[in-house]
């Protein structure tokens, strides 16, 4: 019982770990923000579901970021899925593992410091629907 606790306890500790990971960088936050937003099967084109709309930027210089570090770091985890041409992105087999984070942030935006809201358009929208 005590080595299965342990190897249990250790698989979930990896998990979180690739979470914290997948959430570590704006254009993966934005691309599970984005997906969150369709049906589970529909992709999101791409660079453009990875823009945070509050801070614009060369549109090939994220393209290649994605293609080269974002895209593969998110499908090697299991929580995205892509394709080069057309580049789009859908969920992976362990998606909800990480949009559950953010599902939980929005539902919370009212409690969340305003240090972390205003400028990031979705939990200020969300405060906005939750007042």
């Amino acid at each position: 019982m005590v080595q299965q606790r342990f190897a249990n306890g250790r698989q979930i500790i990896e998990r979180w770990d690739s979470v914290f990971e997948a959430v570590s960088a704006e254009p993966r936050r934005q691309l599970i923000v984005s997906l969150l937003d369709r049906r589970p099967g529909e992709s999101v084109p791409l660079p453009e579901g990875a823009v945070n709309p509050n801070v614009p930027c060369d549109p090939e210089v994220l393209r290649l970021e994605l293609i080269h570090n974002h895209l593969p770091k998110l499908n090697e985890m299991e929580f995205v899925e892509w394709e080069r041409d057309p580049l789009v992105a859908s969920r992976g087999r362990r998606f909800d593992e990480v949009a559950v984070v953010f599902e939980a942030l929005h539902s919370s935006a009212s409690a969340i410091p305003d240090s972390l809201v205003i400028g990031c358009q979705r939990l200020e929208e969300e405060r906005q629907t939750n007042l």
